[in-house]
């Protein structure tokens, strides 16, 4: 169960951390799927990147022993992307990006889940 729990938890960390990075950064491929889901460019900096970075330093944090930061980096990464789905439902948005928070939501679900089963 542990080994399973850092793998999930590694790859939400590295790929929450990518994706946090790319809207800190105002990545161009981004910028028109936010545009069609309603979500000002301004927000990619903050709230968007910096909550997705922070998000993915608390897995980590929850990695090296503090779990109680990485249950609650997991519980607001799940609220998160529930959060964003719910934003491209309501844009009727079912496009690529639609899917790869479905992805992110999933791993976030499957981090908490592991990581209170091994404590």
């Amino acid at each position: 169960m542990v080994t399973a729990y850092v793998i999930v938890t590694g790859v939400a960390v590295a790929l929450t951390a990518l994706s946090g990075l790319a809207a800190l950064v105002h990545f161009t491929p981004i910028v028109p799927a936010m545009a069609r889901v309603g979500v000002p460019e301004s927000w990619l900096t903050f709230p968007i990147g910096t909550l997705k970075v922070a998000g993915a330093l608390g897995l980590l944090l929850g990695l090296a022993g503090v779990p109680l930061i990485g249950t609650a980096a997991a519980i607001g990464l799940v609220l998160y992307f529930v959060c964003a789905i719910y934003t491209h439902v309501r844009a009727g948005d079912y496009s690529t990006q639609f899917g790869l928070a479905n992805g992110f939501l999933g791993l976030a679900v499957a981090s908490l889940v592991l990581g209170l089963a091994v404590r």
